[in-house]
């Protein structure tokens, strides 16, 4: 039996008793989740691949799409619900595309950054260079957005060169591009090939990639019992990477090709957050990060006005 099937047998081993007892009980609901291969993202995975959302009464089509991609799939209806960062649920529902954040996933504390030679050292530095990062919308854009505008650089005052974080991560390496934005688990193959480049700065200095959970507010509406049961599952899997932190690495690493000890260095770089975080988050700082990033977004032309209501782009109910 290979590792990783050995892993999983050991993690729905673990809950098992449980699934049959809980699942035997309750409707199930199908939804189907748009993310990414992100780090953060991953114990979505878990819940899926070791039973958790089994058996909390939920069936879970996780399908892996880039930011743009996502966003059309969940406007048309293939998704219920999606993870992404903040600045993307404020550009969606700015765009008249409705999703409201119930839960916290993640937040990002080195996970995602920009690399650059060996001979730049200040952001500064950077006013006209190409720098390689993924369309407009996208995380990796809106944090270096984020570094431009706290350094004083207007976005007009540099160059793009479209790439997703994780060719933009290979072409660094290759030499091919001299500035690159991306994130875990690319950004360590740059952390580990350190010949002729570095990661001049991450969100260690400028912590702006806090992910989220969010649904179709008609969804919410129609299947409170199953917002709560997702809820209840990604708290599930955040309990297995605490007590069975081999057996977990290994599942959530084998979806991004990775060895359970190279996911481990990944996720070393961000914090997923609780269902307890969820609500210290929504309570008192949720609010002015988004006035913060909705200006960026104003700024950069992401978004052409700001959402009417930032409180109706979340629900604390689900965490509480």
């Amino acid at each position: 039996m290979s590792l990783v099937k050995k892993a999983l047998f050991v993690g729905l081993s673990l809950c098992f008793s449980a699934t049959s007892a809980t699942a035997s009980t309750q409707d199930t609901t199908k939804l189907a989740i748009g993310m990414s291969g992100w780090t953060g993202f991953a114990p979505l995975t878990l819940a899926q691949k070791a039973g958790f959302f089994k058996k909390h009464g939920l069936d879970v089509d996780i399908k892996f799409l880039p930011v743009k991609d996502r966003l059309l799939a969940y406007a048309s209806g293939s998704l219920q619900c999606v993870a992404t960062t903040i600045d993307s649920f404020i550009a969606w529902n700015a765009n008249n595309v409705p999703v409201t954040q119930i839960f916290m996933l993640d937040a990002s504390h080195g996970a995602d950054g920009i690399a650059v030679r060996n001979d730049v050292n200040d952001i500064k530095e950077l006013k006209g260079k190409t720098i390689a990062v993924e369309t407009a919308g996208a995380s990796p854009y809106f944090l270096l957005s984020y570094m431009m505008h706290k350094n004083g650089i207007k976005m007009s005052e540099i160059k793009t060169n479209t790439l997703s974080p994780q060719a933009a991560a290979q072409a660094f390496n290759a030499g091919q591009v001299d500035v690159a934005m991306s994130y875990e688990p690319y950004l360590s193959t740059v952390r580990e090939n350190s010949t002729g480049g570095k990661i001049l700065a991450t969100t260690v200095e400028y912590p702006a990639i806090i992910d989220f959970v969010g649904c179709n507010p008609t969804w919410l509406k129609d299947n409170p019992k199953a917002a709560h049961a997702l809820v209840a599952a990604y708290s599930d899997a955040l309990d297995m990477i605490k007590n069975n932190p081999q057996e977990a690495y290994t599942i959530m690493g084998a979806e991004v090709k990775q060895s359970a000890e190279q996911f481990e260095k990944s996720a070393s770089f961000l914090t997923w957050k609780t269902k307890e975080d969820s609500k210290a988050y929504f309570d008192k700082e949720i609010i002015p990060f988004m006035e913060e990033a909705t200006q960026i977004l104003l700024d950069t032309k992401v978004i052409r006005k700001a959402p009417t209501d930032l409180n109706a782009l979340f629900d604390a109910t689900y965490v509480n």
